[in-house]
Formats: structure tokens, sequence, C-alpha cells
């Protein structure tokens, strides 16, 4: 039996001799590259962190003493050492193990942690719980260079250097995020690294231990086993290489196989690559347009516009709030701001874009990637919320192209827009084929046009493709309806609101939640009007969506082609 077969939880890692340990990383690696590679996943991170996290299961006594990971991508070998190896078949499918921590599924795990720079918080808050309460666990944050870049965590730190808590910050230094951490703090690791003292986390109050070897673990448990006496909060600093033992990872520079597809998933072309290509090509002709992003350079596309113009694009690290009110300042000085982000990640600056953009009517563009059901990453990755949040901010330009080729339109429209926020949402998907429009009609296009129809399909973003294959269906069964394809989903166009009210009804199929999405707000306005056209919602339910993938999510909520037809049929024939 090798060492990994025989551990079921902490207490067999804590019980196998010193000797064994670096059998064990080993075999842990081994065990990643192999079920990781098959089912895709976050390999290089989990890679760096293996002798640090069986350290801390052989010092810290979990779930007793709590661990949190952020970003808690960073979490599987973790999951090993807590009885779930045999799930990793099913990492990140649907019905199976979770690419973050998870409280479903483990008592080892506390929060689904999968945003950055918030472990640190979660770790005072429960600190400080505990001792209101008596007890003696206790806390280990384990977070990344990369997350320190987001203000958050140093919010945290502030708070945690006023205590007496027991909290042990253990710092994963490995240079990166997604790329290269940026800014003043990693020139300071880069320094600590050298030697140099006193540190910063020490100038604030906090103890500091390092720096120490990530993959030495006699190093790592001596560390550990000090930072546990402290008994006040402490940063341990360990020297970790992201992709550690796999030579592909080693020697990836752009992001050490940060993230890997699953086996036999074909590389495709996908809204991403679109969009990117066409910034690109806007940035040619237009010199005050800049890009902006957090962290995520590579994932969110700016790739060609930073080879080409690299003096134009900033990566801010991951701090979105500062990303949207730096491009405000950029706005405010005359050029054109496009943020790249994660349509999940723009609710963290949510208060950025509607005081410090929407209320000073400044020109910036945010194009939200991932948005809609995203897939296997789960509840937090989904980008459900930005086209029910959104709309609620004056003067913001909301846009969701059907297809590719309505993305490029749709950007250069928003960069045109010189009176106030624009923004963009595309899924993660491969970019399909094009939709093509009968006509257009103020600002929407006209996708399907029956002289009969009994009702009329708004077809909201890249679901268009599926209401006009409905539509199709629907006409052979005798049931003609006309589709629609608003382009910009917010704020309404008036002539969509004209010919809503010249049907009997209307069903808006959309690619996020009920609550705030365009059919409510298309029944808001056609009771102005006093309009009798009844107007339903079809979208997403207002709840957590797990993981899996983005075509079964989007089947089992009635968000396809078949899907459409029967609620079209359902509401004919309650009328």
């Amino acid at each position: 039996m090798t060492a990994l077969d025989a551990i079921r939880g902490p207490r067999d890692v804590r019980a196998l001799s010193a000797a064994r340990i670096p059998s064990l990383a080993l075999e842990i690696r081994r065990f990643l590259i192999e079920n990781v590679t098959r089912t895709g996943g976050h390999l290089g991170p989990n890679l760096g962190a293996v002798e640090l996290t069986i350290a801390l299961h052989r010092v810290f006594d979990s779930p007793n003493d709590v661990l949190l990971f952020d970003t808690g991508h960073q979490s599987y070998v973790h999951k090993l050492l807590t009885g779930r190896a045999d799930g990793f078949g099913t990492l990140r499918r649907a019905g199976g193990l979770s690419g973050y921590p998870s409280a479903a599924e483990s008592v080892h795990d506390v929060v689904e942690n999968s945003h950055a720079s918030t472990a640190l918080s979660y770790a005072d808050g429960i600190a400080k719980a505990l001792r209101l309460r008596g007890s003696d666990r206790r806390v280990v944050a384990v977070v990344g260079d990369g997350a320190l870049t987001g203000g958050m965590a140093w919010e945290a730190l502030n708070n945690l250097a006023g205590t007496r808590h027991p909290v042990v910050v253990v710092l994963n230094d490995n240079g990166r995020s997604y790329a290269p951490t940026v800014g003043g703090l990693a020139a300071h690791l880069a320094a600590l690294r050298a030697g140099r003292r006193p540190t910063l986390f020490e100038d604030l109050g906090l103890g500091y231990l390092g720096p120490v070897d990530g993959h030495d673990p006699v190093a790592l448990e001596q560390a550990f086993r000090q930072a546990a006496g402290f008994g006040r909060p402490v940063v341990v600093h360990c020297l970790t290489s992201k992709g550690k033992g796999h030579p592909l990872a080693e020697r990836d520079e752009a992001d050490h196989l940060h993230a890997v597809s699953a086996a036999g998933v074909p590389a495709v072309r996908t809204w991403t690559d679109v969009f990117g290509a066409e910034i690109a090509d806007i940035g040619a002709r237009r010199g005050d347009v800049v890009c902006l992003t957090a962290a995520m350079r590579g994932p969110t596309g700016l790739d060609t516009f930073a080879e080409r113009f690299p003096e134009r694009v900033f990566d801010v690290g991951i701090a979105e709030q500062h990303a949207v009110t730096s491009a405000a300042g950029m706005a405010l000085a005359g050029l054109h701001p496009v943020v790249a982000v994660y349509a999940t990640f723009l609710n963290r600056a949510f208060d950025q874009v509607l005081l410090d953009v929407a209320l000073h009517r400044l020109p910036v563009t945010f194009v939200l990637d991932r948005a809609g059901v995203t897939g296997p990453d789960g509840a937090s990755h989904h980008g459900v919320w930005d086209a029910s949040v959104l709309p609620v901010v004056p003067g913001l330009r909301l846009a969701a192209p059907r297809d590719c080729a309505r993305l490029r339109e749709l950007l250069n429209e928003a960069v045109e827009v010189t009176d106030g926020p624009t923004a963009i949402r595309y899924p993660k998907a491969a970019a399909g084929p094009d939709v093509p429009a009968v006509r257009r009609v103020g600002r929407h296009d006209v996708l399907r046009e029956e002289p009969d129809a009994v009702g009329l399909l708004v077809a909201v973003g890249p679901l268009a493709g599926a209401c006009v294959e409905a539509a199709e269906e629907l006409a052979a069964q005798g049931v003609p309806v006309s589709v629609v394809d608003p382009r910009w989903i917010a704020p309404l166009d008036p002539e969509l609101v004209k010919v809503a009210a010249a049907h009997r009804w209307v069903l808006a199929v959309e690619d996020t939640t009920t609550t705030g999405a365009l059919g409510g707000r298309l029944a808001q306005a056609l009771a102005v009007l006093g309009a009798p056209t009844g107007v339903g919602t079809f979208a997403l339910p207002t709840a957590f969506l797990p993981h899996g993938s983005r075509a079964d999510i989007l089947r089992a909520h009635g968000l396809d082609a078949a899907g459409i037809v029967t609620a079209v049929l359902k509401r004919v024939g309650e009328r």
C-alpha cells in the first residue's frame, strides 16, 4: 500500500513517519497530474502547494483547528488529505467533487472560498468569535501572494494586527496569480527573499517567520509549530514553485498550467478569442483606448492587445475595485478605458461602477467574460447576476450579443459612447455560427417574423439560437411566434416596448437570474403604457447553481430549444 492509499484523514497524515513524507508528496503529485489532466481543473497551483499542505495537516488538527484556503483553487491537496481521493474522477462534474472548498463535502472545509483576498477576513471574524466563546481553537489561512494584491486582504491584515488572536497566515509565495504578481508588494516580497528586514508585516505589528522553503517538509513543520506558539497573528512566508514536479507546468511561461482542460476536449475558437482580436483592431484605430484587467490578462483575451500596445494595458492585480476607479480616472483624463473582467468578479466592484463611473457619466466600457452559466467552476463563478444588477445603474448601457458578429459590432458601438458607461456580456463558450437577422427596428434585431404570431420571444444574448430553433419547431406545430434580439438589454429600447405591446404575450428568454431580468423590466414598461400584453420571464432561478457543464445546466432549466417549446406550449395552453 502506498502512503497516499493509507490516508483517510488528517490523523493518518500525522501518523506517518517523517521519512515517508517525501514519498507521499511524490505520490500526490503523480495523482494530481494523472487525475486533473483527465478531468480538467486547477493543476499548477496545487502542484506548488503539496508539501505546504501536508505540513499544515501534520501540525494543525483539522477540523478542530480551522483551515482556510484563499484562493480555494489551491485546496486539491487538502481534499486528498481529508479523505476525498476517491471522488477525484468526478472533479468539477455535475454531482461530483467541487473544484473549491465545499462545506457540503467535508467538515474540513469551512467556506466555499473561490474568490481571492477573502480568507483573511474570514479568519479575523472566526478568530474573534472563537475568543468570545472561550475556545482555544486555532485559525490558519493560506493566502497566495497574488491574492495579497487585493485590498480586502490588507483591510483584514490591518484588523488582525490589532488583536492577540492566534491566527496563522501562511503566505504561499510563488510570485504569481495567473501571471507574475504585480505592484509594490511583489517588489517587497522579492526583497524579503533576498534577506531584507524588517518586513512590512512586522511594521504593521504582525509576527513574521521566513522565508521558508515551501518544498522542505522539515522546515515547514518547524515554522508552523513555531507560529502556532506565537499566541498572536503571525505570517509564515513560504516560497513555492507553481507547477512543481511537472515539467510541462514548470516550462509553461504563461501560467505554469494554472488550469487545464479535460482530456480529449479539442481547442476551439471562443467568444474570448473574438473579443481579443477585435479589441486589438480597435486599439490600432483608437489611440485613446486603453485596457485594464485584474490579474486576468490572458484569460480575458487581452494578450494580443498587450503584445501590440504594451504601454496601454494595465494589470492591477486581484483588485477589481481599484481597476474600476482607476479606469474612471483615465476617463476623466480623456481616455476610453476598457475593463476586461469575469462577470462574477464585477460584483466586487459594483459600488465603483455606480458611484465612481456612472455618477460622473464617464465613458468606461466593461467587458464581462464568463457571463451567464459558466459550468464546472460552480456557484461562485456563474456570471448570472450582472444582467439583473447593472440595469439599476443610471446611464449605463448593457449589451448582450447573440453571436460573435454581434460581439464585434456591439463592442465597436460601446467604445463610441462618450456620455456614460457601457457593458458587454458574453459566455464562456465556443464561438458558434452567427444568427442572421431579418431586419433592424430601433436598436433591436428581428430574427423571425410571423404575420399571425400568437406571441413574441425576446431572445437575450446567446440564447437567440435556441429561440429561433424553438420558433421553427413551434411553427411546424401550428403555433407561430416571432423572435427578436434586443442587442442592448438596458435601458429598454422604446421600439422593443412598442413591438411587445402589439403581441398578446411575450416571453423573455435569458441566461441570468429571474429577479431583475429583462422580462420584469419589460412587463413594468408595458404596464405603464396600459398594454394588455402578458409578459413572462424564462430564466434561471434566483439560486446558487451547482457545477456542471454549461449545456447541461441550461438544459436542466429549460433554456434550450426543447425547453423553450415546452414553455411556449404551456403558455398558449393556459390562455
